[in-house]
């Protein structure tokens, strides 16, 4: 190649260069800071919770249809392994669904982890209740076919003195509180979130917890469980739903 062919070649290259330089420093050309978030990349709470739990549950975690998580009694009751498989696999048989992804919902581990860790964080209190001890989360099974370790015939009793002043004596309403044993309700509402329900109460909505129901005397953990069993026992079948759900705790092999 001669001398001139030499000298167009590096000048063609650099022209290219600087062009190419050129292109990257051109105004409106995308950076990468510019690129778009994946959805599975969003770790903020404020995000991650407005889009999945605020419809249901409140803006800030008070004053949704359902049961309010911006609580520390109901933080400080339910265990956080519980808490974790509730956000990620959801209940069976209830409107709630599960978020994760092995679920067939759109939450990565991470994000149900970064869910879990932020309403902790913002939400529970070291001792929501030191005067009284929380009563179990779950009731006690035992290896019957019996679903509710309650009695139903005490468990009426125990709503005629601690929840009929403000649902009705006959759980239909009442002044202060709405039906309990409307068959769509009972029909949607999981066994363990009635007894959630009790222990923890609705202080959005101005349902006392089991310490207040009865004033002076707390629930025990029997009564709780002989209340949640009356209450199951009134469902009704409703068309298009499954009749009670029967949860049978088997012996471990």
């Amino acid at each position: 190649m001669s001398h001139h062919g030499v000298v167009y070649v590096i000048a063609a290259t650099a022209l290219a260069l600087v062009a190419l330089v050129g292109c990257d420093a051109m105004p409106g050309r995308p950076q990468p800071a510019d690129q778009p978030t994946l959805p599975s990349q969003v770790m903020g709470f404020a995000e991650l919770y407005g889009q999945f739990c605020a419809g249901c549950h409140g803006t800030d975690g008070r004053l949704g249809a359902a049961r309010p998580l911006n609580d520390a009694v109901y933080l400080a009751l339910v265990p956080p392994d519980r808490l974790r498989m509730i956000i990620a696999q959801g209940v069976p048989g209830t409107a709630m669904p599960g978020f994760a992804a092995t679920a067939g919902g759109p939450l990565t581990e991470a994000q149900v982890d970064a869910l879990i860790h932020e309403m902790l964080q913002r939400w529970s209190r070291p001792s929501p209740s030191p005067e009284v001890p929380l009563p179990p989360y779950a009731a006690e099974t035992t290896v019957t076919h019996d679903a509710h370790p309650g009695d139903p015939e005490q468990g009426l009793r125990v709503y005629a003195e601690a929840c009929a002043n403000c649902h009705g004596a006959d759980g239909k309403g009442g002044a202060k509180g709405g039906s309990v044993v409307d068959a769509a309700y009972l029909a949607l509402v999981s066994d363990q979130a009635l007894r959630t329900a009790v222990i923890a109460g609705r202080t959005d909505l101005g349902m006392p917890d089991w310490r207040s129901d009865i004033p002076g005397q707390p629930l025990t953990a029997q009564q709780i469980s002989d209340v949640v069993a009356w209450l199951t026992s009134q469902r009704q079948p409703v068309v298009g739903r499954l009749g009670a759900r029967v949860q049978v705790r088997r012996p471990e092999p």
